[in-house]
């Protein structure tokens, strides 16, 4: 029994190492955080401006009008992903210094 429970402390001591050097070495710097973010960056805009998209036919159809519920909302959804892609940024920024 001790010998399992002294494995399984061996391997969160390795994990906590391995974690450790990571951020110590600013290895989080690589081309495939830098891909996840863009990613990130990307869907965070993607999302709502689709939404807006989305929300806006449904609105054209049931409430037409002398503006396009769907151009309007498009604009906000892009409005609100940019703000958020904005938010995301500064977060990472943050957690670098």
């Amino acid at each position: 029994m001790y010998a399992q429970e002294q494995e399984k402390a061996d391997a969160i001591a390795r994990k906590a190492a391995r974690k450790q050097h990571a951020e110590e070495s600013g290895k989080r710097h690589t081309i495939w955080f830098g891909l996840g973010m863009f990613g990130l960056i990307g869907w965070a805009v993607a999302v709502p401006t689709l939404l807006g998209v989305a929300v806006g036919v449904w609105l054209d159809r049931i409430a037409p009008g002398e503006f396009s519920w769907t151009l309007a909302l498009l604009l906000g959804g892009v409005a609100l992903g940019c703000i958020n892609a904005w938010w995301w940024v500064s977060k990472e920024s943050e957690h670098d210094d």
